[in-house]
């Protein structure tokens, strides 16, 4: 169902209605769809809004991560029980409203990263005309190399995150300084 071409002009909002009865509407086909479907949505980079078809409420990202949480529950999961605790140490934190950027920036910046790398083996696949399998063989021999590359950026990463922060707190103790606070002490880090 999803993945019906339709009339809707590029750029347009896809709009699903989520009934009371947990059906998905999508009212550009005028048909009931599954979660499945809007995966499907996700994956074809099709832009969509779920809202609630009595308040209209918008119910997107409470979709999306049902969706995540299926797939967590399938064979493969991407994250670990340790990542998923301490994101959710994070709600709450002083550092929540950094912590959402910071992750959104880091994806984008390795979905940059993965679409470079499969431009340029795309040219190789169709220079050379590998087989399918011989492509499949390829490709898990690079895991290790983007596993390596995407440790190097995320530490480098890390490091301008705390250098930022080092910045930060010398600049709040330069505005701070002179008021009657109480001495900022630098033993207390």
């Amino acid at each position: 169902m999803a993945s019906e071409k339709s009339a809707v002009k590029p750029g347009q909002l896809r709009i699903i209605k989520k009934y009371p009865n947990r059906r998905l509407y999508d009212t550009q086909t005028s048909t009931y769809i599954t979660l499945e479907d809007v995966k499907q949505l996700v994956l074809e980079n099709e832009a969509f809004s779920v809202v609630d078809a009595k308040t209209n409420d918008d119910l997107t990202r409470s979709i999306l991560l049902q969706i995540i949480l299926e797939e967590e529950s399938g064979g493969s999961p991407m994250f670990s029980a340790v990542v998923l605790a301490n994101i959710i140490r994070f709600y709450g934190h002083a550092m929540q409203g950094v912590m959402g950027p910071f992750l959104e920036k880091n994806i984008q910046a390795f979905l940059e990263i993965q679409n470079r790398f499969q431009e340029q083996n795309q040219a190789l696949f169709t220079a050379n005309s590998f087989a399918p399998e011989t492509w499949a063989q390829f490709m898990s021999g690079q895991a290790p190399m983007l596993q390596s590359m995407m440790g190097t950026y995320l530490e480098q990463s890390k490091n301008l995150f705390m250098q930022m922060q080092e910045q930060m707190q010398n600049q709040t103790k330069t505005m701070f300084g002179n008021y009657p606070f109480g001495a900022v002490d630098s033993r207390n880090k």
